[in-house]
């Protein structure tokens, strides 16, 4: 094994075409204490990683390497670390480190957890050829799905899932999905096999093909009104000026759920129009490991589908570009050169 890697860090946060990753040499990591090594296979490209290279998301340190959907093989493991052996695939998601001892740790919230680290925000992520992780928060993966498939798992369908439970969908109901990447093509295909009716708002019309194709009632533009009230919506893209929208179109009692870890402004609210009846607007905040799990075993008994575009490592600038401009269908996802 070589003493150095090279790897993709946040250089000056900027936008995303003056391409602000910039290739940097480290020394492979050690493991330490609870810790293990583990060799790179593939790792999803995230919103948030975009978010994080053009500085809507303030990098915790300089320098950091992003990627937070990283699917591979367990090489070494620190002092104290036995869950996982040699060869082992695990899977390495957002949310790294909690305290254990804060009372929403302690009440099973610890996504809410004061003192939480992050991978790829406070602690160097996946855009790289290995990385270390504390190993109770690695997941083990479902056979099912290869390396590719996987990563977007590890953040787009945790978070996707996580925001379908705060949308408090009633069974059978009437789902409105605002934006059809990464994370919503696989949100949706959860709330249809729990036997929801999906109606898909997006400006892509690329997604809208592939929302149709995954069994949505209708697939329409970002701000159209869907063809019947919706008793739940979950907003997936940063554009707070859908926020009024997806509330109008919310039928009495129904909640919007925002996913994103960064929001453009929201426009004034009318309370009559976007709030009244009972309508509720709530966020989304990182997500527990419990709510990993039952993803992963919920992605594997609906065998869900998983649309995605490789890149090589190397082209990290270029997957996230293609990110931002609507060029990507699925999700995108680096690949070791000997990866997926």
């Amino acid at each position: 094994m070589p003493e150095s890697m090279t790897a993709w860090a946040v250089g000056t946060p900027g936008p995303i075409d003056e391409h602000p990753l910039v290739a940097v040499s480290r020394e492979v990591p050690s493991p330490g204490p609870g810790q293990i090594r583990v060799r790179v296979r593939a790792c999803g490209v995230c919103r948030t990683d975009l978010h994080l290279a053009e500085g809507d998301l303030r990098p915790r340190r300089p320098f950091v390497i992003p990627g937070h959907e990283i699917v591979g093989l367990v090489e070494e493991a620190g002092a104290g670390a036995g869950r996982f052996s040699p060869g082992d695939r695990v899977g390495i998601a957002w949310l790294g480190h909690t305290c254990g001892a804060c009372r929403y740790c302690m009440a099973g919230r610890e996504n809410l957890c004061v003192a939480p680290r992050f991978t790829g925000w406070d602690d160097d992520g996946g855009y790289a050829s290995w990385v270390v992780c504390e190993e109770a928060f690695a997941y083990e993966l479902p056979e099912s799905f290869s390396d590719l498939q996987a990563a977007p798992l590890l953040c787009a369908g945790i978070i996707g899932y996580r925001a379908l439970k705060r949308a408090e969908l009633p069974p059978g109901g009437r789902l409105g999905i605002y934006g059809f990447g990464a994370s919503a093509h696989l949100a949706a295909q959860v709330a249809l096999a729990e036997g929801a009716t999906v109606h898909v708002l997006t400006r892509s019309t690329t997604a809208r093909s592939l929302a149709l194709e995954l069994g949505a009632a209708s697939a329409a533009g970002a701000s159209d009104r869907p063809p019947e009230p919706l008793d739940a919506a979950i907003l997936f893209a940063p554009a707070g000026e859908l926020v009024l929208p997806a509330l109008e179109a919310l039928d009495r009692g129904g909640t919007l759920a925002v996913a994103g870890i960064h929001l453009s402004d929201i426009p004034v609210l009318d309370y009559d129009r976007h709030l009244f009846e009972e309508r509720t607007i709530r966020s989304v905040t990182a997500n527990t490991r419990a709510d990993g799990e039952e993803f992963l075993a919920a992605a594997a008994r609906i065998a869900i589908r998983v649309e995605t575009t490789p890149y090589p490592l190397a082209e990290a600038n270029r997957a996230l570009a293609d990110l931002a401009h609507d060029r990507v269908n699925g999700a995108a996802v680096l690949v070791a050169e000997d990866g997926a």
